[in-house]
């Protein structure tokens, strides 16, 4: 009896070895049946934060004479139409002015907003919801935000609706107040239907900023912008800005190459 009691206390004292041993010899197999798996969540956050642009802590400055007009018609006015080439820095402009707005509080929330019209292509091509198939649209703008705002700020005010960014059919039923601007990009793509639909958005003291190209125009029929510019033509606190290819700054390529597609022949 003795001995039986005794091997059994030996071997009791033994178990917390053995499952000690077992423990480490199974995290060892954990890890290295763990060794080639790639986190690519992990490395895709890296490399977004990684090239994100270096924020710009200086207030806007104008580039040339053209621009430095446009930002004062902007802060002076409710609507303000900036019309003129690509590269002229149309978008950058009212996107940074919006961004320094939110910043300082003169604003509760910045919207974006542009017509789902491209050359050749539309929504339904691209993968995703509705949210992600247009942010592929706005893109150019929250570069720009990222840049006067920086990156975590922009996300985080995507995520609780001070910056929105959506389709311009979205607008219906929205008013624009004094704590919002609004900048509808690319409005030589709108209906007269749809530019009325959105200037009727319009409320008191709000600041509206709407750029286009009519040399770029991919809709039939009747134009929005150009039948907009008529209409606003002379009304108190609208003013209609327009660039010329001298006011490029994107490149002097660009001037070179807008130059042969419009008066050359395609």
């Amino acid at each position: 009896m003795a001995r039986k009691s005794h091997s059994r206390r030996t071997n009791y004292h033994k178990q917390p070895e053995e499952r000690n041993y077992k423990d480490s010899r199974s995290k060892r197999n954990r890890q290295k049946d763990t060794a080639d798996i790639v986190d690519l969540n992990s490395r895709a956050q890296h490399l977004g934060t990684a090239y994100a642009p270096q924020r710009s802590t200086q207030p806007l400055r104008p580039r040339n004479a053209a621009q430095h007009k446009y930002i004062t018609a902007i802060l002076n006015h409710c609507l303000t139409f900036g019309l003129g080439p690509a590269g002229t820095g149309k978008s950058y402009c009212a996107g940074a002015l919006a961004a320094e707005a939110l910043e300082s509080g003169q604003v509760e929330r910045i919207i974006l907003t542009r017509p789902a019209v491209e050359a050749g292509e539309n929504l339904g091509f691209l993968p995703g919801a509705l949210d992600e198939k247009f942010s592929v649209y706005i893109d150019a703008f929250r570069d720009i935000l990222n840049e006067r705002l920086g990156a975590g700020t922009v996300d985080y005010c995507l995520r609780h609706g001070r910056i929105v960014a959506a389709p311009l059919a979205f607008m219906r039923g929205k008013t624009f107040n004094n704590k919002t601007f609004v900048i509808l990009d690319e409005a030589q793509n709108t209906t007269p239907i749809q530019m009325k639909m959105f200037l009727t958005r319009i409320g008191d003291d709000c600041r509206v900023v709407i750029n286009g190209d009519l040399q770029q125009s991919d809709v039939r029929g009747g134009n929005g912008l150009a039948d907009a510019l008529q209409r606003m033509e002379g009304l108190p606190s609208v003013y209609i800005h327009h660039f010329q290819r001298d006011d490029i700054v994107r490149s002097g390529l660009v001037r070179h190459i807008i130059d042969r597609y419009e008066h050359e022949p395609v």
